[in-house]
């Protein structure tokens, strides 16, 4: 998966990567402070049908919505967990093996926690408003860092 886009974008983005992850219960958002971890999740959660405001769970470390599209969605913040047993104290695990759609942000504060079957995705931020987005296998991350693209990637049609 590798996409290129601007917020006036982000809905097409939301919706194909719903299409391209959705058999992936778990999404983990790698990027850096205001890059748009939070906007992205909130666009993928209207597209989902979350009814209700989808904020930061920055302070709550978990919210839950109810999706008319896929059920419960789990979205985490795990910025202010300091290591792997902060995460587990905070529930974390038993969230992340409901079988329910979890959004990770901030997932290297507790990695180890993340099972094989997460989708890992990482937004670049290009410029003030145009966000490259792409999913990367972590044990081959410091070869993806060196090349733009790799041959398993595939790259999103925005024109939906």
């Amino acid at each position: 998966m590798d996409a290129i886009f601007g917020l006036e974008q982000i809905n097409s983005v939301a919706a194909a990567l719903w299409k391209e992850g959705k058999k992936m219960p778990i999404w983990a958002f790698y990027a850096p402070m205001g890059s748009g971890k939070t906007t992205l999740i909130h666009a993928i959660g209207h597209y989902l049908g979350v009814q209700t405001a989808i904020n930061s769970p920055t302070f709550a470390i978990i919210n839950e919505y109810q999706s008319t599209e896929a059920g419960t969605l789990y979205h985490m913040d795990w910025y202010r967990l300091k290591n792997e047993n902060e995460a587990l104290q905070a529930g974390v695990e038993d969230i992340l093996l409901s079988g329910s759609t979890c959004f990770v942000e901030w997932p290297e504060q507790a990695i180890g926690l993340l099972p094989p079957n997460t989708l890992h995705l990482r937004i670049e931020m290009l410029d003030e408003h145009t966000r490259r987005i792409s999913s990367f296998d972590p044990s081959e991350q410091a070869a993806e860092l060196n090349d733009s693209v790799d041959d398993e990637d595939v790259t999103i049609n925005l024109d939906l």
